[in-house]
């Protein structure tokens, strides 16, 4: 039965009525049940099963792929949603034509599907889908590859400051200014006026408090020593080359050729 919070539900269905028409067809047979007979679904009917079946396939692929407990697969929302647009589009070209009463509400069922995902896509943008773009643009077998995709479809020169791949790449690079880079610029540290002694260190004093450490600088255990009180400067060292060494390392990601999978199964 349709089940609207199991996906592919309505696939699995036809799937299943679909092998079982020659048995089904057996059954009605039987003078018993011919009371039944103007039920049974006609060749022509059996037909548009088919078809309906083929255009939900793909859908199904998508979710099962989505569909995962113990890996992560947001670096594929882009391109799912892409892929989905591609099969649908497709299917409407070639209905667009078509006569046929069952083709014409298969081409309006489809447009209608179409505008549920074309809802949420449209706010996967360079200044309100950062996190999707992000996680796309990270997946070392793709990086920029599907945005150079559409400014070659549209002839759009990919250099431009208007073109996708450049609109993506300077939002990805600022994403990471702001999100990462920015979390490593240079500390003010306020000097503290009395200092028990040179051994006087923060994981003590929340050790005595009963309270974890919290960190908002992400602080790793090299920068520990420039807030012990005896080493305090007016600045905390190194972080600002920290954060130019993290933004150039991004655009060296990005200006690197994408990593095909090697040896896989």
């Amino acid at each position: 039965m349709d089940v609207k919070t199991h996906w592919n539900s309505i696939l699995e269905l036809l799937e299943r009525v679909y092998r079982l028409r020659e048995f089904t067809w057996e059954w009605l047979k039987n003078p018993k049940y011919s009371d039944y007979w103007p039920l049974f679904t006609t060749q022509d009917e059996w037909t548009i099963v088919k078809y309906v079946m083929e255009i939900l396939q793909p859908f199904r692929y998508w979710t099962l792929w989505m569909s995962k407990r113990h890996t992560v697969t947001l670096h594929h929302v882009i391109t799912v949603y892409n892929d989905m647009f591609d099969h649908m589009d497709g299917v409407m070209r070639a209905l667009a034509k078509k006569k046929t009463q069952w083709k014409e509400g298969l081409f309006f069922a489809v447009k209608c599907v179409r505008q549920k995902p074309s809802k949420y896509y449209t706010e996967v943008t360079p200044t309100t889908g950062m996190l999707l773009i992000s996680a796309h643009i990270l997946h070392p077998f793709r990086k920029l590859q599907l945005f150079r995709k559409w400014d070659k479809g549209m002839d759009i020169n990919r250099e431009d400051k208007t073109s996708y791949t450049t609109q993506h790449q300077e939002a990805f690079l600022k994403y990471v200014e702001n999100e990462y880079c920015a979390k490593h610029r240079r500390l003010l540290v306020t000097k503290p006026e009395n200092t028990p002694n040179n051994n006087f260190s923060s994981s003590a004093m929340d050790s005595r408090s009963g309270q974890s450490s919290y960190d908002p600088y992400n602080l790793s255990s090299d920068d520990d020593e420039y807030l012990m009180p005896n080493n305090v400067a007016e600045t905390t060292p190194g972080r600002s080359d920290r954060a130019a060494h993290s933004l150039t390392a991004a655009r060296l990601y990005l200006n690197s050729s994408p990593e095909l999978p090697q040896n896989w199964g």
